[in-house]
C-alpha cells in the first residue's frame, strides 16, 4: 500500500507518515522544498520517498501527482494559522485568504489532483487534518479565552469539515473512506498556542493512521478525535 501525507516534514504530519511506514506503508514525505522533505526521508526510514509538494501551487500539485501513479492513502495535513490569536474583528481579510489558501483551497486542489492514482486503489482513504476548535456545536457553547478568536483558522477548518462530509458522499460508490481527524492540541509550531502545548503529535498521528487504514465496513463522512471518539459538527 501506498501514502501520501502533506506537509510532512515537520509535527503532526512527520508523525503520521513514520507511523504509515511503521505499518508496512510506502509512504511519499510531501513538503515544501526537496531538502526538507529528503531530510525527513532519512530520519523515517527506506519505505519514505521525498516529494516537492507545496498546496498551493499548482505547477507543484501538478508535478507531484505525475510521480504517483496509484495511491491507496491520502492525508492532507498542510495547514497555516496566523501566529496570535485575535477576533474575528481583528483578522484582515488578507489573512483569511493566506489561511484558506492552504486549508481549504489546497486540500479541493491536492485531493482533485490525485483522484486518479486513488481511484487504482481497492481500498482508497483519505483523512483529513482538521481540528476541534472547527466545531460550530463545541464553539458556540465554549466559554474559554479563545471565544471568538483564531476565526481564521477555525472557519478553515469548518470548511474542511463540511468538505470531508461532502467528498465522503460523492465518492461512497467508489469505495471511499473519507474522514477528518481533530488532533487536539499538541506540541508543533502551528502557532503560540501550539508551541506552549504539552501533546504529543505521535499520539495525535496515531488516529490519523487508524483512519487510513480502516475496513471497508468502517465510518464515512464522520469527524473523530484522536482518540475515536466522534466530535460534532
Amino acid at each position: 500500500m501506498t501514502a501520501l501525507v502533506t506537509g510532512a516534514n515537520k509535527g503532526i504530519g512527520k508523525e503520521i507518515a513514520r507511523q504509515l511506514v511503521q505499518a508496512g506503508l510506502t509512504v511519499y514525505v510531501g513538503s515544501r522544498t526537496a531538502e526538507r522533505a529528503e531530510h525527513t526521508v532519512a530520519n523515517i526510514g527506506s519505505d519514505a520517498r521525498p516529494l516537492v509538494l507545496d498546496v498551493t501551487d499548482p505547477v507543484s500539485i501538478a508535478s507531484a501527482a505525475d510521480r504517483i501513479a496509484a495511491l491507496d492513502v491520502l492525508v492532507n495535513n498542510a495547514g497555516v494559522s496566523p501566529a496570535e490569536g485575535m477576533g474575528a474583528q481583528d483578522e484582515d481579510v488578507d489573512t483569511f485568504r493566506r489561511v484558506y489558501e492552504t486549508n481549504v483551497f489546497g486540500v479541493v486542489a491536492v485531493t482533485n489532483a490525485l483522484l486518479p492514482a486513488l481511484r487504482r486503489s481497492a481500498h482508497p482513504r483519505i483523512v483529513n487534518i482538521s481540528s476541534g476548535t472547527g466545531s460550530l456545536a463545541a464553539a458556540a457553547t465554549e466559554h474559554s479565552g479563545y471565544r471568538g478568536a483564531f476565526a481564521s483558522y477555525r472557519s478553515s477548518k469548518a470548511a474542511l469539515n463540511a468538505l470531508t462530509l461532502f467528498y465522503a458522499q460523492s465518492l461512497a460508490s467508489d469505495g471511499f473512506k473519507v474522514n477528518a481527524l481533530a488532533p487536539g492540541l499538541r506540541r508543533t509550531d502551528l502557532n503560540a498556542a501550539a508551541a506552549a502545548a504539552g501533546g504529543d503529535p505521535a499520539e495525535a498521528a496515531a488516529g490519523a493512521v487508524r483512519l487510513a487504514t480502516l475496513p471497508d465496513d468502517g465510518p464515512s463522512g464522520a469527524f473523530f478525535s484522536w482518540d475515536g471518539t466522534p466530535v460534532p459538527w
